[in-house]
């Protein structure tokens, strides 16, 4: 050898996206039945695609019972979005949640996450290598299937580029399945 070895790396290859299906996802909310905070917090996660810090943070005032908003403020980017939408169906989950506090209290949850629980309620679902953080990537990817643009997509997940919306946390296989599915091959045959 001469010396003039050249080593070039190889790109790894991307990860796919993890995201959950229907199924998976009703494994996952019936396994956290027993842990109604724990349920409250991934309802949140898979319908609003909050991050689990401010999840954690949300306090009672944030919330608009009447017009279906969360205010938010994120922690990591610090930007607020003074009326996130929130589904009707998970505003009711939260209205049955919150009905049962004390007079007085002000934040959403009073205990603290629980790995622990965390873990053994992914493991009642069947979803052993389960993040938390793979909940915002589920509501990324919903929002992708059923046609949400990336920029609303983007705008929701409060991210400043869309290319971090599609690589990271949009799982597109099932997009590009029914966009192929639209070409009427059956009408040539």
């Amino acid at each position: 050898m001469n010396g003039d070895l050249k080593i070039k790396e190889l790109k790894e290859d991307e990860r796919p996206v993890k995201s959950l299906n229907t199924a998976q996802i009703k494994k996952l909310l019936l396994a956290a039945e027993p842990y109604l905070a724990m349920k409250m917090r991934i309802l949140l996660a898979l319908g609003t695609g909050l991050r689990r810090g401010d999840i954690e943070s949300l306090k009672i005032g944030d919330i608009d019972f009447v017009n279906n908003y969360i205010t938010t403020a994120s922690k990591k980017t610090r930007k607020s979005m003074g009326s996130r939408p929130v589904s009707p169906e998970i505003m009711a989950e939260l209205t049955k949640y919150v009905f049962v506090f004390d007079v007085g209290q002000e934040k959403l949850f009073n205990d603290n996450f629980s790995h622990k629980r965390w873990k053994k309620i992914c493991e009642g679902a069947g979803l052993t290598d389960l993040k938390f953080h793979d909940l915002r990537k589920t509501f990324g990817s919903l929002l992708a299937q059923n046609g949400i643009s990336t920029a609303v997509t983007q705008r929701l997940l409060e991210h400043s580029s869309p290319n971090l919306t599609n690589k990271v946390y949009t799982n597109v296989d099932p997009v590009l399945r029914h966009a192929v599915e639209q070409i009427p091959v059956s009408d040539w045959l």
